[in-house]
């Protein structure tokens, strides 16, 4: 490849770098002394994390941003220009599917076209997004189109929301590239968060990454399923799960029940079921018995209750425990449903910011007939409740009261 030499004014620049992933990720290479820009085109939390603020939950990051902008390390900028600021550019944007659940693989390669003009010789451009199996390679293919001298590499991002600053330096780092040299580069710069790189080829990272979250999914559906197996026959699917794993190892993976969603899980199935021809009968049944739980729930209330009379308050509307996150959280769905079968149906999250209609706490206990957990956040294991609890998580150790 022809090089050249540029003055780099900065080490990294993150394209969607203000958000659940590309914040963690610039926060952890800034504190590894490098030079990071945050590029966002959410001006809000752009705006947010120049004045030290995080724009959404992740423990530990905060600590890290104030010593990061006081050292001058980072620095959050809706500039389209500082794409080429930096010798590394890492791809961190969402990567969706439409609402008959197929994904778009143009999304990530017209994001990047959008910022063509500034990209710069000799860049290593890091894809970081989850991406559709041959993404990597189309994205490859435009750049030279463009005629764009630029190394291109694949870097799944395996973190979960909660874990990010532990876990961006325990896990082990995939690191996928079409040349030694795209390679090395990445290696290097991923190197200084952990010392496990695993190189693969960037349609084996692609799938890595698609089965990583597919394989979860599936896993929760399992325990999902028989879940609602032990409950219809009026067993503690918890106290039979702590039999089965207790001391023993091959089963020690199985879940506790609970709602599976989130941005990732069941996009990331779906997108694998549409690689592979529509043909993925254990994602699909997943999808059918996670996305089907809501819907169990609210049956088997209305079989115990007389939820035409009676309003229900569902503590948690974030997609999983601690997190302020409420991206494709099942507590909505179970909250749409409520509507037409209950009384009314009241909300509240200590954490979610992003949803207008929550009430708060004191006022869901003082109103409501029953409570359903829907996120099992921590604060409501010991929570004084006199009403009934739906509490599919098993957070406060009654059982779920169906």
């Amino acid at each position: 490849m022809r090089r050249v030499a540029p003055t780099w004014e900065s080490d990294v620049t993150i394209l969607g770098g203000c958000g659940h992933v590309g914040m963690p990720l610039g926060l952890a290479l800034a504190d590894s002394g490098l030079q990071v820009v945050l590029y966002d085109t959410n001006y809000q939390a752009v705006d947010q994390v120049r004045s030290g603020k995080l724009p959404h939950r992740e423990p530990g990051a905060e600590e890290v941003l104030q010593r990061a902008l006081a050292d001058r390390r980072l620095r959050p900028t809706s500039d389209p220009a500082s794409v080429g600021e930096s010798e590394h550019l890492i791809v961190v944007i969402g990567t969706p599917i439409d609402e008959h659940l197929n994904p778009d693989p143009q999304a990530l390669v017209e994001a990047l076209q959008a910022v063509a003009d500034h990209l710069v010789d000799g860049q290593l451009v890091v894809l970081r997004s989850t991406v559709f199996p041959g993404v990597t390679r189309l994205v490859e293919r435009r750049l030279a189109e463009l005629g764009k001298a630029v190394d291109v590499a694949f870097c799944p991002e395996r973190i979960a929301e909660g874990r990010a600053m532990e876990e961006l330096h325990s896990l082990p780092q995939i690191v996928a590239a079409r040349h030694d040299d795209a390679y090395g580069r990445a290696a290097a710069l991923f190197g200084r968060l952990t010392g496990s790189i695993v190189r693969t080829e960037p349609e084996e990272a692609e799938l890595a990454k698609l089965f990583t979250n597919s394989y979860r999914y599936i896993k929760f559906a399992a325990a999902n399923q028989l879940f609602m197996m032990a409950n219809d026959f009026g067993l503690d699917y918890e106290r039979i799960r702590q039999a089965v794993i207790s001391d023993y190892p091959r089963a020690a993976d199985l879940p506790g029940a609970g709602f599976a969603a989130g941005p990732c899980l069941l996009k990331d199935t779906m997108q694998l079921a549409a690689f592979n021809n529509n043909n993925f009968a254990l994602g699909q049944a997943s999808m059918q018995v996670n996305e089907g739980l809501p819907l169990y729930l609210v049956s088997r209330m209305a079989q115990r209750y007389d939820l035409e009379s009676m309003t229900v308050g569902i503590l948690g509307m974030a997609f999983k425990g601690e997190s302020d996150d409420n991206r494709a959280s099942l507590s909505y769905k179970l909250k749409r449903v409520l509507k037409v079968r209950a009384k009314a149906v009241l909300t509240s999250d200590p954490y979610v910011t992003a949803d207008d209609e929550l009430a708060p706490l004191d006022q869901v206990l003082a109103r409501a007939d029953l409570i359903v957990i829907g996120a099992p956040h921590r604060r409501y294991a010991e929570l004084p409740i006199t009403q009934p609890v739906v509490d599919i998580w098993n957070l406060r150790g009654a059982g779920v009261a169906l």
